[in-house]
């Protein structure tokens, strides 16, 4: 939160030549202090060496703070077959040992990308609780009836929602929107709203897992899970027996 104080310096200065600047304020200079010294996160006392028990138990513990909005709001990031990156917000919607399930819509960029290049990032930072996880691997979408029941539950604003936007296209304006919406409310008011055929699910099947703990040194926890298998593979010393095939390790700051 910015204080009244460090408020009045975000006032705008106009410059004789026109143009605009932020006056008296530098946002280098923000800084937030995190958790003690002492509260760190170490391998041999993680309430879980599974890294979805751990998640769960992480996620069920912002879930149950006032100060977590959405604690299942995360950053995707995709990218292009030939490695151009974007990143946008998604609502995490479920989550099990199999992987870690979001919706949209297909032909939007990121389903476009998800379709040429199956692969993912996702991040969830819980800023109450200086914690977050990075979660890495490939992409599954998932099938039309599995998509379609979770459409179901959907508010039928947000199922209306769905047809409306033609998501990641170029439109004239706000007004094409309200008006399909309004069309729409009307043709649907007594029956159900179908599923359109480009809004689906997706699943991300972790490679890794990293779970942050932010410390005020700065000398951060990182502790990353990863397939023994891939470990191996990767030659990395310093592992820690996991469980269900899972080993961990640490990465500096």
């Amino acid at each position: 939160m910015i204080s009244s104080g460090n408020l009045s310096k975000l006032c705008l200065r106009r410059l004789s030549t026109g143009t605009i600047r932020m006056a008296d304020f530098s946002v280098a200079q923000l800084r937030v202090s995190y958790r003690d010294k002492g509260d760190l996160l170490i391998e041999n006392s993680l309430e879980s060496k599974n890294p979805f028990q751990l998640f769960d138990i992480w996620f069920k513990k912002a879930s149950e703070r006032d100060d977590v909005r959405q604690p299942n709001a995360a950053c995707l990031a995709t990218a292009t077959k030939s490695g151009i990156p974007s990143a946008r917000f998604v609502l995490l919607k479920s989550f099990d040992e199999s992987g870690f399930t979001f919706y949209t819509n297909s032909e939007s960029r990121k389903g476009r990308e998800l379709d040429e290049n199956p692969v993912a990032a996702m991040t969830i930072y819980w800023d109450a609780l200086d914690r977050s996880v990075r979660i890495e691997g490939s992409v599954d979408k998932l099938g039309e009836s599995e998509s379609a029941e979770y459409f179901n539950t959907r508010p039928k604003a947000s199922q209306i929602g769905a047809h409306v936007s033609r998501q990641s296209t170029v439109i004239a304006g706000r007004e094409v929107l309200s008006e399909l919406n309004e069309k729409l409310e009307a043709e649907y008011a007594d029956k159900p709203v179908p599923k359109p055929s480009y809004w689906n699910g997706y699943k991300i099947v972790p490679r890794t897992m990293e779970f942050w703990q932010g410390q005020s040194d700065r000398l951060h926890d990182r502790l990353v899970f990863e397939r023994a298998e891939q470990a191996a593979e990767k030659q990395i010393s310093g592992c820690h027996p996991g469980e269900n095939g899972w080993v961990l390790y640490r990465l500096s700051p």
